[in-house]
């Protein structure tokens, strides 16, 4: 039992991290991303550049967001 405690222990440490939010944002985009590819709405260098770009600017908006929390 204690194996599968570990086990769960590390891959929750590996997957989350620190930060939940980060974690949260890629599983969304993942999804949406998931929906676009699914029902052809994009291009696939259209949805790889949209679902990058979108990673990228909630990634910025989390790290700025803690950031301000912890200056002031």
């Amino acid at each position: 039992m204690n194996f599968l405690k570990a086990f769960g222990h590390f891959w929750y440490d590996f997957l989350i991290g620190d930060d939940w939010k980060i974690a949260a944002y890629v599983v969304g985009v993942m999804v949406v991303i998931g929906l676009l590819v699914g029902h052809s709405v994009l291009g696939d260098t259209a949805t790889l550049l949209l679902g990058t770009a979108v990673l990228m600017i909630l990634f910025a908006v989390g790290v700025a967001v803690d950031a301000r929390k912890t200056r002031g």
